[in-house]
């Protein structure tokens, strides 16, 4: 566009200038060597022009001979680099989409036109057609021999770090990882495995010193800085709770300054104030926690505090917690559990009740059926309480790569990535249990087996025990009245046994509808049975208040 621009202001400029001096005409005279020239000034100047123009050609002709060998050398030079990264492009593709026959193809023209030494991306895919191929040792040596070169060494090391997780060799690993990391520290994956690697061996300052140097080379955002080394202060936190309760809380309050949303700094943080006494202190930072997001380990470790409060005051520091947060699940649960420690179960099944209907959880079902069985031990309504836990949802829990915890870890077992673990419900697993209608709280509450009364004891004549056969003759005695039955009993007759059965009273109406009703529940339904291996229920006779049927 400038060269267009440029070239039309001259022709505009020559336009001007003959314009000019058309506008201005005169003679020109040249006297050179007895020869005297006349023109006008118009002609004198094209002539001059032409000149230029005509000198102009011709130096360019002479230099185009001139120049032409190297020319012709660089056009066809150029014509051949171009031709290898056409060829190396294609073989790149290919290694990408896994076809490693054109890649290999590829990858000879590519070094046929271009020099492995000034194109190390040869090397690469040699490697990488290697790899698909399976030949590993040999990729393995093509990435070392990359890690030598300053101009590949990142590429190299990038190579051997990913062969080294292949094969499970985790140190070997870390330390392709850590020379990278020395030279480029701003590589996300050679920072990353170096800062897992020394927070498994327990090096937090380390850590936090590579940390700074990944955030000062502008890799790292500053509020992901600043919650990785929340991260890292908290685990070194809890690494130093036992040994030095002190420079432990320092660390955890710090990184709750970094990141307040950190329920394990927090809880860390705690616990190294009770260990110092500070329970006053220690309480506040729950207390902050627990208002911007109720959480049952908070709760936990408000509720137990230093460990050797009673029942009593713990139920109230669970109330406490309620205050704070009415409407949470976990206050609800916390009073519950206090209250059932403490043995108040009239308040425990309530705040357990009001908590499951807030939000059905496996814990709140569990917790009710251990009330009911302290309170009342029916076993209808235990088995009830833990059908519902069975079909209610799991509670929730640490997770990171579909690992489940407890307890909030800083990395992750699976995958060593730091801050894995997210606190969020679980599902539970197909298979696992009976399929059943979605569970509704109104549905388990209507379910509930009315409470077990007892029942009354029966009359004597309601008894029913069927045994060996009897004779058909029967002695009948007179029931003896009171004084009778205070009388001393004589020594010679006292040795011998006088009772006998006493007579069957006459049935009324009701009772007979009720043996009919017995009858129809016995085997046979009251006939003989089929089988002559079998005996025939025998006659009954009378022997404790509750009704039995042997047979």
């Amino acid at each position: 566009m400038l060269k267009l621009l440029g070239f039309v202001l001259l022709v505009l400029a020559l336009a001007w200038g003959f314009a000019w001096l058309a506008d201005r005409p005169g003679d020109l005279t040249i006297v050179w060597q007895g020869q005297q020239i006349e023109m006008s000034v118009m002609v004198a100047v094209t002539l001059i022009v032409a000149l230029i123009a005509v000198i102009m050609f011709i130096w360019w002709l002479i230099r185009t001979i001139w120049t032409s060998p190297r020319s012709i050398n660089r056009y066809f030079r150029a014509r051949k680099r171009d031709r290898g990264y056409q060829a190396l492009s294609t073989g790149l593709i290919a290694a990408s989409a896994g076809d490693a026959a054109t890649a290999r193809k590829m990858n000879a023209r590519a070094k046929g036109l271009l020099s492995a030494d000034q194109e190390p991306l040869i090397h690469l895919l040699e490697a990488q057609a290697s790899l698909i191929e399976g030949r590993n040792d040999e990729a393995r040596r093509k990435f070392e021999q990359m890690a030598e070169d300053p101009e590949t060494r990142e590429l190299g090391l990038r190579g051997l770090y990913l062969e080294a997780k292949r094969l499970g060799a985790d140190e070997a690993a870390t330390q392709y990882a850590e020379r990278a990391v020395e030279k480029a520290p701003h590589l996300p994956w050679a920072a990353e495995a170096t800062l897992e690697a020394k927070m498994r061996l327990g090096l937090f300052d380390d850590a936090l010193k590579l940390l700074e140097q990944y955030r000062l080379s502008g890799a790292m955002g500053k509020d992901e800085a600043n919650r990785k080394k929340a991260v890292l202060l908290t685990a070194k936190a809890a690494a130093a709770l036992d040994g030095n309760p002190k420079a432990a809380g320092d660390d955890a309050q710090h990184a709750l300054r970094l990141e307040p949303s950190l329920i394990p700094a927090g809880i860390v943080a705690a616990k190294a104030l009770y260990r110092e006494n500070n329970l006053r202190k220690a309480s506040a930072v729950l207390e902050r926690l627990w208002k911007a997001a109720p959480h049952p380990d908070v709760a936990i470790c408000y509720v137990h505090a230093q460990g050797n409060l009673t029942s009593d005051e713990r139920l109230r520091r669970a109330i406490k917690l309620e205050t704070a947060q009415p409407e949470a699940y976990e206050s609800l649960y916390a009073v519950a559990a206090a209250a059932f420690d403490m043995r108040d179960f009239r308040t425990a099944r309530e705040k357990a009740e009001a908590a499951a209907k807030l939000d059905m959880r496996e814990s709140v079902f569990l917790l009710l059926a251990d009330i009911e069985e302290e309170e009342s031990g029916d076993q209808a309504r235990i088995r009830h309480w833990m059908s519902m836990a069975r079909r209610a949802p799991r509670d929730p829990a640490w997770i990171a790569d579909g690992f489940v915890s407890q307890v909030w870890l800083p990395l992750s077992p699976v995958t060593g990535r730091i801050d894995a673990f997210e606190w969020r419900k679980l599902e539970r697993q197909a298979g696992t249990a009976i399929e059943h209608e979605p569970l509704t709280a109104e549905a388990a509450f209507l379910s509930l087996p009315p409470a077990n009364t007892p029942r009354p004891a029966p009359q004597a004549s309601e008894i029913h025990v069927f045994g060996e056969p009897e004779p058909t003759s029967v002695k009948t005695e007179p029931t003896p009245s009171p004084q009778s039955a205070a009388k001393p009993v004589n020594s010679e007759t006292s040795g011998k046994n006088t009772s006998r059965p006493a007579a069957r009273p006459a049935k009324p109406a009701q009772d007979e509808d009720e043996s009919k009703a017995w009858a129809a529940v016995e085997p046979f339904f009251g006939r003989p049975p089929d089988d002559p291996g079998v005996k025939a229920p025998a006659a009954p006779v009378e022997d404790s208040k509750t009704r039995l049927k042997l047979f």
